[in-house]
């Protein structure tokens, strides 16, 4: 029930059926411009979060509003919303083209992050797969 809950208040319409899978391991750099901001990872079914060192020596970017201690590793088995915002509605036209021609698991978070995920409307970081 609670894992319901979640996806409705974190996942936008067409992405209830997105879950994020147990056998699979993912590595992605959250950057900005030349600065690796953090490290996003999937092992075992659970995301993690933290920042980089070079992050955590500067002073000129703050903390993400979701992430806001920057010496915590942050973790969680749904991925956070914002990274699942980086993944578009799965009922778009586009979208639907490019998970079928590419052979893309529409349920698997990991990889629809690696397919739509470098860049955001929301913000001006890019996730690269690492």
């Amino acid at each position: 029930m609670l894992k319901k809950l979640i996806n409705i208040i974190w996942k936008a319409e067409g992405q209830e059926d997105i879950l994020t899978p147990i056998n699979q391991q993912a590595k992605f750099e959250l950057r900005y411009e030349s600065l690796v901001i953090g490290i996003l990872q999937l092992k075992e079914g659970i995301w993690t979060f933290s920042y980089s060192i070079e992050f955590r020596n500067q002073n000129k970017i703050k903390p993400l509003t979701d992430f806001p201690d920057i010496e915590k590793v942050y973790q969680s088995e749904d991925l956070y919303p914002f990274f699942i915002q980086r993944i578009p509605g799965l009922n778009q036209p586009k979208v639907k083209v490019a998970i079928e021609v590419e052979n893309i698991d529409k349920t698997n978070e990991a990889e629809l992050l690696k397919r739509f995920g470098q860049y955001s409307i929301a913000n001006p970081f890019r996730l690269v797969v690492a």
